[in-house]
């Protein structure tokens, strides 16, 4: 596909999207978004892709958001404008497709260039790269439901450190506090990503990663009782899918899956909420 900010590539079954402005180390741009967006609807509608990485070219992953329009850089993040065009093409996130993105952060992320990856499912690190949610010395504050995740991942006085003063820090020390998986050399980072992918592209049932990931995303905000209550259902109904039989079938016979079901068109009817 032919993007103006992103690289969109897919083999092996693993969708790869970089951003790609290194000249202005990826800064994140409104037309950035919506290439992204676009991205991800493509890589959920295709059965073909199991796993989804999200990286960076050149040697940043994200410096934020660009800032070339200087005093109009942010006077309409969420100002009418937005709305209206959010309300003509819907955006996707990552958290919202039923593919796992890894996030694969090769260099530095500061702003939207972290946060972004805060709606990605795992997230990889280079050890020595510089992160920030800088917002707060920007006069703004986090997105992208940063103040709902983040506590998620590295507990609430953690998450105020971090939210709240807007300080820099290193890779390494998003792995000692829980908010990437691991840090690695950058040069480690994407292919250290791809066996993750691979695994899951190889292994995992996909309609079961799926049901799984939304399970996962709305346990952010469900109850434990109510999660409890949808893993029953959605666990009953799996039980009874093809899927099933082949995943026992070719562990048995030490062979590779064969999976049957595609999450275009054969996921569940999802269980009702708590007031649904």
């Amino acid at each position: 596909m032919d993007y103006e900010t992103i690289i969109f590539e897919v083999e092996d079954r693993i969708a790869t999207i970089a951003l790609n402005r290194p000249e202005r180390m990826n800064a994140f741009t409104w037309e950035m978004g919506n290439e992204l967006s676009d991205a991800y609807a493509t890589c959920d509608a295709d059965d073909q892709i199991r796993a989804v990485i999200l990286t960076g070219t050149g040697k940043a992953f994200c410096a934020g958001a660009d800032m070339g329009g200087g005093e109009e850089t942010f006077r309409s993040v969420d100002g009418e404008l937005r709305a209206r065009e959010r309300s003509q093409t819907r955006r996707v996130a990552p958290f919202q497709i039923r593919k796992p993105v890894i996030a694969a952060i090769n260099g530095h992320a500061i702003g939207a260039g972290l946060t972004m990856t805060m709606q990605c499912d795992i997230r990889l690190v280079a050890e020595d790269a510089k992160l920030a949610f800088a917002f707060v010395r920007r006069g703004v504050i986090p997105e992208l439901g940063s103040h709902n995740i983040v506590p998620r991942l590295v507990g609430l006085s953690n998450a105020a450190d971090l939210l709240l003063t807007g300080r820099t820090f290193r890779g390494r020390e998003a792995a000692e506090l829980g908010l990437v998986s691991k840090a690695l050399p950058a040069d480690e980072v994407v292919p250290a990503a791809r066996e993750i992918a691979r695994e899951i592209a190889v292994n995992a049932a996909p309609v079961s990663v799926a049901i799984s990931k939304r399970l996962l995303w709305e346990g952010i905000a469900n109850s434990v009782p109510e999660t409890i209550r949808k893993e029953a259902t959605l666990l009953a109904w799996s039980g009874q899918q093809p899927d099933a039989i082949e995943g026992v079938m070719s562990f048995l016979q030490k062979r590779p899956p064969e999976w049957k079901l595609r999450p275009s068109s054969d996921m569940p009817e999802w269980p009702a909420g708590e007031s649904g």
